[in-house]
């Protein structure tokens, strides 16, 4: 994790995998991988950062077990172990840091939401209120920077308004999520 606690590209391909398999049940290695590969890129696109963690990595840390077969050779079945159980709670409860263009912080905060409801319930209020109070940080950024180039004659301002009105429904969408727990 980087120093803030949040997820770096590579644990976040972790908690594709640990999540997708304590929702789903134990997977065919085949059909793991394929469903991880296909959430990343519909998410993210291709993305360099995020290649190169193998499930056989994941099984040689001990996070993820062979239910039968022994691995890829043979498309085993696998299931997280106790200590993948235990990473999946420390990924799933990771900080997000600010918005950036990498499209990271996009997949983290889909990946929060999509296995919120592995979690008890004070925690998934606890991860929404962090995602509303990252909103309500960037909503303050932006309009902050709104305001010091409220006089720009160009396209800027109406480029600000329309990001500063998505992440005013993202906060309200988030409040009310947060309301439903």
């Amino acid at each position: 994790m980087y120093r803030d606690n949040s997820l770096m590209p590579k644990e976040a391909v972790r908690l594709v995998v640990l999540g997708t398999l304590m929702q789903d049940g134990p997977l065919r290695y085949a059909d793991l991988a394929g469903s991880v590969r296909h959430f990343l890129d519909r998410i993210v696109g291709p993305s360099l950062d995020l290649m190169g963690t193998s499930l056989e990595m994941l099984r040689y840390e001990g996070l993820i077990e062979a239910l039968d077969g022994s691995g890829m050779e043979d498309n085993a079945l696998l299931g997280p172990t106790e200590a993948g159980r235990a990473e999946f709670e420390t990924l799933v409860r990771a900080n997000v840091r600010a918005p950036s263009a990498d499209g990271i912080n996009k997949l983290i905060i889909a990946l929060k939401l999509r296995f919120l409801h592995l979690l008890d319930s004070d925690s998934q209020k606890e991860q929404i209120d962090n995602l509303v109070s990252l909103c309500e940080t960037e909503l303050a950024r932006l309009g902050d920077l709104r305001r010091v180039n409220s006089a720009d004659s160009g396209h800027f301002a109406a480029w600000l308004d329309r990001d500063i009105a998505q992440a005013e429904d993202r906060l309200s969408w988030f409040q009310d999520l947060l309301n439903r727990l």
